[in-house]
């Protein structure tokens, strides 16, 4: 999109005649800025152009003034007269602040920052471990944050966090919303509130309940600086900041009784998706699905993307049921549409990732390897199939004597799920998770059979059944040593499974820890100990964070495990992998053991095509079977020795050894091995 494009500039501007605002609106009659001047409101009469942006210049519009919007839409209100119109929000405002009736208003911020010649970090693709965060769930119970600062922007960006994430082998923070959100009317009347922050009302203002007591009195500039402050630090520290952004609905909700605050007041039949007849069309179960098929809604999503990441420096966007963006004016998923195309290919975002959530609840919902090249999106199937390895085959295996498949599907996932993304597109286009901030914590996953969602007043009817977990004998917490020692193992399993697999690895927050939700898997209403960080640290809970710490070392050491092409057989491709698979005989796969589920043991082997990097080949042992088996280590031409990286058997005692070698292995195992040539 050009900059003569006539939606350019939407907001408040400076223009050579003064601060000007300029909203868009086809279907309002009359449009009034309201500018808080007090004693009295100061009202200006808009004056609107033949693309139907309306505009109003006054010099009033300078740092912290409040202003909103009234409209005398096509239904005929007299905005001047009769009842009072609701106080409308620019929808590109910066800044928000509170009413006195607990509402929210636009207010115009002072964006000047000192950046100190701090830059983007820029972290190449491969080289990337992303760690979902919510900024008050990470550091509210942090003893080593500042009283005043815990849960806010200074707190995620206190040098002891920083440190902490830096240890971790964290290189980029993925904050779960922080446009300014309210809470549904439907939690407000029972009482609680949306913790995750997915109803959004401004998608530029950052919200100003994660900022500091003293940032949030000073008002919204300094909220906005405190917000620019935690992203410098991040950066100086070589930390990328990610946001979880939601432009498939806002806070409006349904039609039916849902809150008039900015869209649905300006101009609902053009921000918002309607069949042919004039019905709402919901493809994302919140009641008002944005319609990016229209230029307005278009434009609102560039912008505040261009925003965000130049004036507030972001890396990265994660896009919150992102087939919904690239729904056509039919409502149908079209991967060429324009917005999925301008969003990866706009010169003001190069470089930034972009990140889809590849699915929505309407017709045709389900994307995942669908989005257009440039994008990255959240692998389910790796989260499925690796869930099903270490968890519901190894349940089955105990109730029926076998799994219900082999190790076909698994192999497919560890080495870049290829059957899932085109080749072009290549491994580092699916973004790999075991856990979430939606479903089961890692310790829950391999504790909980089912959710126990009632405290969220639903009956327990919220939140996924789908959670292909294994409470590995006993529902919830256990002291028994056999149980807890099974559950940790399992939990080093998934956690090596998701580090040492071709794709980009994401880590929730606390799970390297151990924290639990208490087999709560819906903790979007839920803001407390429940679902915050508990830094409360047990022996075996720092076990658990040395053994992430480890495995994200090995991945930053060996390039085979984050290759950035897919290879092709016969053929030597750069920065691929030459990959060899053997079973526990050390012998290539056999085509009939692939879906034998009588099979358990394999052997990946992983050689890097040097291009940047020097050459280097892994070789990762995977045993899913609550047995103990003896393996033959693979014998690949070229290398002397495997040297032992790391095992899920803590007590395994693995050393250097020959091709050929053999290893004991007791239970479900992952171990990793490099090649000395």
């Amino acid at each position: 999109m050009s900059d003569i494009d006539p939606l350019a500039d939407l907001g408040v501007r400076p223009t050579p005649e003064g601060p000007t605002l300029r909203v868009f609106s086809s279907s309002a009659r009359r449009l009034q800025l309201v500018i808080d001047d007090a004693p009295h409101d100061r009202v200006v009469e808009m004056t609107r152009d033949e693309h139907d942006v309306w505009s109003a210049t006054d010099g009033a519009l300078t740092a912290g003034r409040r202003y909103w919007l009234r409209v005398d839409g096509a239904d005929g209100d007299d905005a001047a007269g009769g009842a009072e119109q609701p106080a409308l929000l620019d929808p590109w405002a910066r800044g928000l602040g509170r009413t006195g009736r607990g509402g929210h208003v636009a207010t115009v911020v002072d964006e000047s920052f000192d950046w100190g010649g701090v830059e983007k970090p820029r972290t190449p693709l491969d080289r990337v471990v992303v760690y979902e965060a919510h900024v008050r769930g990470l550091t509210r119970l942090a003893p080593f944050v500042p009283d005043d600062l815990r849960g806010t922007y200074a707190g995620l960006a206190a040098d002891t966090t920083i440190a902490y994430l830096k240890g971790l082998g964290v290189t980029a923070v993925q904050l779960l919303p922080v446009h300014q959100h309210v809470d549904e009317q439907r939690l407000v009347a029972q009482g609680i509130e949306n913790y995750w922050g997915y109803n959004t009302l401004s998608y530029f203002a950052p919200h100003a309940a994660y900022a500091s007591r003293d940032a949030q009195l000073a008002g919204a500039s300094a909220v906005v600086r405190e917000f620019k402050g935690m992203v410098r630090l991040l950066h100086e520290a070589g930390i990328e900041v990610w946001l979880d952004v939601v432009y498939n609905h806002t806070a409006e909700e349904g039609e039916d009784g849902g809150p008039v605050t900015s869209l649905r007041g300006l101009d609902s039949a053009s921000y918002y998706r309607h069949d042919d007849e004039g019905r709402p069309v919901d493809v994302t179960g919140c009641g008002n699905s944005i319609d990016t098929s229209h230029p307005a809604s278009h434009r609102l999503v560039m912008d505040s993307l261009r925003y965000w990441a130049t004036e507030m420096q972001i890396d990265g966007f994660r896009f919150d049921l992102a087939a919904t963006l690239g729904r056509d004016a039919g409502h149908v998923f079209d991967p060429d549409h324009p917005l999925l195309h301008d969003i990866v290919s706009d010169q003001a975002l190069a470089g930034v990732k972009m990140v889809a959530e590849p699915w929505d609840v309407g017709a045709g919902g389900w994307q995942t390897g669908s989005f257009p090249a440039g994008w990255i999106e959240w692998n389910d199937g790796f989260r499925d199939r690796a869930r099903d390895f270490w968890l519901t085959d190894v349940a089955a295996a105990r109730t029926h004597g076998a799994p219900p498949t082999g190790v076909g599907s698994f192999a497919s996932k560890l080495s870049g799920s290829s059957t899932q993304f085109a080749h072009e597109r290549g491994p580092l286009a699916g973004l790999d998770f075991v856990t979430a901030h939606d479903g089961f914590t890692l310790l829950d996953l391999v504790s909980h059979d089912a959710k126990h969602n009632l405290s969220n007043g639903e009956q327990n009817r919220d939140g996924t059944d789908d959670n292909r977990s294994f409470n590995h004998g006993v529902e919830g917490h256990s002291d028994n040593p056999w149980i807890s020692d099974a559950r940790r193992r399992s939990m080093r399993n998934l956690l090596a499974t998701l580090f040492v697999s071709s794709g980009v690895p994401m880590l929730t927050a606390g799970d390297e820890r151990g924290r639990t939700q208490r087999g709560n898997n819906n903790g979007y209403c839920t803001d407390s100990e429940l679902t915050w960080v508990d830094w409360a640290t047990q022996p075996w809970q720092q076990d658990l964070h040395d053994d992430v710490a480890t495995l994200t070392r090995i991945r930053r050491e060996n390039p085979a495990l984050r290759p950035t092409r897919f290879g092709v057989e016969g053929a030597c491709t750069l920065s691929a992998n030459d990959i060899t698979w053997a079973d526990a005989t050390g012998d290539e796969m056999r085509p009939d053991e692939w879906e034998d589920p009588r099979v358990r043991t394999l052997q990946y082997v992983a050689r890097s095509t040097p291009e940047h990097e020097a050459p280097n080949t892994v070789l990762v042992l995977v045993h899913g079977a609550e047995t103990t088996a003896a393996v033959t280590l693979a014998r690949p031409d070229g290398v002397s020795r495997w040297h032992a990286l790391w095992s899920s058997d803590d007590s395994a005692e693995l050393s250097s050894l020959e091709p050929g070698g053999e290893v004991l292995v007791s239970g479900p195992t992952v171990a990793i091995f490099r090649a000395e040539p």
